[in-house]
């Protein structure tokens, strides 16, 4: 019977526990969907929340337009955000998992940790 070196062995389960974690969550979140008009109204600084519509243009410097049929807001999308499975354009309902940057001064904006295509 042949035996596993031990660092072998360690470095084995670590990539098992990592490629695990890799996995996404797909049921009931405690998150609310918000509409923008309702975020832009009521929404707090740092507030999370769930947007669902479609990423309508590109504004430069990973900003881009979103709209959900209630109003529009500028989001803002790191490339680690996007979808690897399916392109996204103007006529892809996406769900932007985020929080909400409320600004006293200038433009508030939805910063997009996570793109969902339901």
């Amino acid at each position: 019977m042949k035996h596993i070196p031990t660092a072998t062995a360690v470095a084995l389960a670590l990539s098992l526990a990592a490629a695990g974690a890799s996995a996404q969550y797909t049921g009931p979140s405690s998150i609310p969907v918000m509409t923008v008009k309702a975020l832009q109204a009521d929404g707090k600084d740092d507030q999370h929340a769930v947007l669902r519509g479609k990423i309508v243009s590109s504004v430069g410097d990973e900003r881009y337009l979103f709209s959900d049929g209630t109003g529009q807001m500028k989001v803002k999308i790191k490339q680690k955000a996007w979808p690897a499975q399916k392109p996204v354009d103007g006529n892809t309902t996406v769900e932007l998992v985020g929080e909400y940057d409320k600004e006293l001064i200038g433009e508030s904006h939805f910063d997009v940790k996570e793109i969902r295509l339901p």
